[in-house]
């Protein structure tokens, strides 16, 4: 088949200009996220678990000095998927993790040096499932305990949506604080939402991330909010085997709100199976091992 000009797609490969469009650079941004457990002196108090993702420092320009989330150029034989495992494996030593992408970023001034276009990814991975050559072994990476507030959402006159957030980032190895104020605005486009999104460090902040690394980690919260309710991500930050204490823990740590015990047992039943292990917690007595039970996962979950 020829073309208005007569050619076949041989001829007209053989003769097309590459160079009449301008070339974005293309990155990924990997967050990596796991689980640990706060530390607690009373051993009467069942432990507590926090979601800690993994950052950079920075020791080049442009933002040097500041923290990041991993990531690295695409290169021109590479899949964008291929990449994204590249640079998780490279920053951190991990047995099996779940990823996926999250978004795309395309602001045109995103980075100060060219236009770059980035594929940003969320991994999680339960803690055991790194290997010793973990972040907290290197001097420019950390883990740091992450948590998203919602402080208050209102409707403007004109039907905007406004919410403000505080994230935080704590890590206590590195004596770190980095905290930011964020105000969303929600503007309805017809049938669609367009979000702006302004932010703000917190003078109790020592420290400041890189680009625009602050918004894609809130919406990366916001996305696994929303995703632990219709599928299994939450189990990929656990063992094999859990308490549904643990797992309730997990689900109230991605949904960033507490859940009623009763209810979220009920709902859970139908993902899970019970073991023939227990696991001791505190000075309770032995609670029953759970596991994901795969033949019973629902197409559609219920929303929690």
């Amino acid at each position: 088949m020829k073309d208005i000009k007569g050619l076949t797609e041989e001829e007209y490969l053989e003769k097309y200009n590459s160079s009449k469009y301008e070339k974005p650079s293309l990155t990924v941004d990997i967050l990596l996220f796991t689980l640990d457990e706060i530390r607690n002196e009373d051993i009467k108090r069942l432990p507590e678990k926090e979601l800690k993702i993994l950052l950079i420092k920075r020791n080049e320009h442009p933002f040097i000095g500041t923290w990041g989330i991993s990531g690295g150029f695409v290169d021109i034989n590479e899949s964008v998927d291929n990449a994204a495992y590249r640079e998780l494996t490279k920053d951190a030593n991990i047995e099996d993790v779940y990823m996926e992408q999250l978004y795309t970023w395309g602001e045109v001034n995103r980075d100060p040096r060219m236009r770059v276009v980035s594929a940003s990814y969320i991994a999680l991975v339960n803690k055991q499932g790194l290997k010793e050559k973990a972040g907290d072994e290197v001097n420019d990476l950390a883990w740091f305990s992450i948590s998203k507030e919602l402080i208050s959402d209102y409707t403007t006159q004109n039907g905007q949506l406004i919410k403000n957030y505080i994230i935080s980032l704590i890590s206590n190895e590195k004596d770190i604080k980095i905290i930011y104020k964020i105000k969303e605005t929600n503007i309805f486009i017809g049938f669609n939402t367009k979000v702006d999104y302004k932010f703000e460090v917190e003078k109790s902040s020592n420290s400041t991330l890189a680009f625009d690394h602050v918004e894609i980690l809130s919406y990366a919260l916001e996305r696994m909010s929303n995703k632990v309710q219709y599928t299994t991500i939450a189990f990929s930050l656990l063992s094999k085997n859990f308490t549904l204490t643990e797992l309730q823990q997990v689900y109230e740590l991605l949904l960033g709100r507490k859940l009623t015990k009763p209810n979220f047992r009920r709902w859970i039943s139908k993902i899970v199976e019970e073991t023939s292990y227990t696991k001791r917690e505190g000075s309770y007595r032995p609670s029953k091992l759970y596991t994901l039970n795969k033949k019973l996962i629902l197409k559609e979950f219920i929303n929690i």
